[in-house]
């Protein structure tokens, strides 16, 4: 006798991204949209939202030990997919490919899922009302030399509030903080995901205060990235998995070839074999083999508390309109 699935209460005990309700068919149910606005904050074009934010004390705040106690971020998520989900059934994006160069310098592919810190890659704490999260992140190519690289709902609620109390900790390794930590002074996010957390569009992009007179890129090195590439490539992604099995004291990997989600297709994302958890949300996803390859996707969402694979949204115009404006950034 076959047993038809029951509703799934939670997508990221064991993924990196949110909650939604898998039906007996196997596809995913979303609430009706939230009519709930935006915060006032400012609009490039119409489709990225920005936000100023104060960071003088945010390195501070972030205590070892508050930073082991920070929730995984995939929380927000959760509640992004519960407030609802606009992704409309279309077409990929499509684009000419863009190439950014950066100077992470060449990975070595490890044997095992465990990694040793590399020094662009990190975690990404914040505030959002009166607690406390974590995600993962990673420095990228950028005009400003500045730029960090994480998951839509780790910038913004979606829709809602942009967080508070943003810092990146590159090469963060138990409750160490190697290279310092980056408090942001800028946040941004494409539209689709401030104003209606739309999961195809789950990216975004935090602007970083110097810290000791020296850009972020200068210190750690930043990834090359790319936006409008083929489909079904083959990745490896990173990420500080927080959640049960995992701790987030350390960086994890995971590797294989991009295929798309079969239960919404709506969100365009594509996923790999991966178990990271709660809290690598936001971390990236390099073409090829190693953290030395373009970074063309970030960790998003899973399915069930034992998902097996990760889904990431895919890097069209929209996602890199965001970069742009985090990029040239003062």
């Amino acid at each position: 006798m076959t047993k038809s699935k029951t509703l799934a209460t939670s997508l990221l005990s064991l993924s990196a991204a949110a909650v939604l309700a898998v039906s007996a068919a196997g596809g995913a149910i979303a609430a009706p949209a939230s009519k709930t606005a935006a915060p006032a904050s400012k609009q490039d074009g119409g489709q990225v939202a920005s936000q100023s934010v104060e960071g003088t004390s945010a390195a501070a705040y972030w205590t070892a030990d508050r930073m082991r106690a920070a929730l995984p971020g995939d929380v927000l998520a959760g509640k992004a997919l519960q407030r609802g989900n606009t992704s409309p059934a279309v077409a990929v994006e499509k684009g000419s490919s863009t190439k950014i160069a950066g100077n992470a310098g060449k990975g070595k592919t490890p044997l095992h899922l465990d990694e040793s810190p590399v020094s662009h890659i990190g975690k990404v704490f914040f505030s959002m009302g009166s607690n406390n999260y974590v995600c993962s992140g990673n420095s990228v190519a950028s005009n400003n030399k500045s730029t960090v690289s994480t998951a839509g709902h780790c910038i913004n609620e979606g829709p809602g509030a942009f967080v508070t109390n943003f810092v990146f900790v590159p090469a963060y390794l138990d409750g160490a903080a190697p290279y310092g930590k980056w408090a942001a002074k800028a946040l941004y996010a494409p539209t689709q995901w401030s104003s209606a957390g739309d999961m195809q569009y789950d990216t975004g992009f935090a602007v970083v205060s110097q810290l000791n007179g020296q850009n972020l890129a200068d210190v750690v090195g930043a990834s090359g990235v790319q936006f409008n590439a083929a489909r079904g490539l083959a990745y490896k992604a990173f990420g500080y998995p927080a959640a049960a099995p995992f701790d987030g004291a350390s960086l994890v990997s995971c590797t294989g070839t991009a295929g798309n989600d079969p239960y919404n297709p709506q969100f365009l994302s594509q996923g790999i074999p991966c178990d990271m958890t709660g809290g690598s949300s936001g971390g990236p996803w390099f073409i090829g083999s190693s953290s030395g390859g373009y970074q063309n996707s970030v960790n998003s969402y899973g399915y069930g508390s034992r998902s097996d694979v990760m889904y990431g949204p895919y890097w069209g115009s929209v996602i890199q309109q965001a970069y742009s404006s985090a990029s040239s950034a003062n």
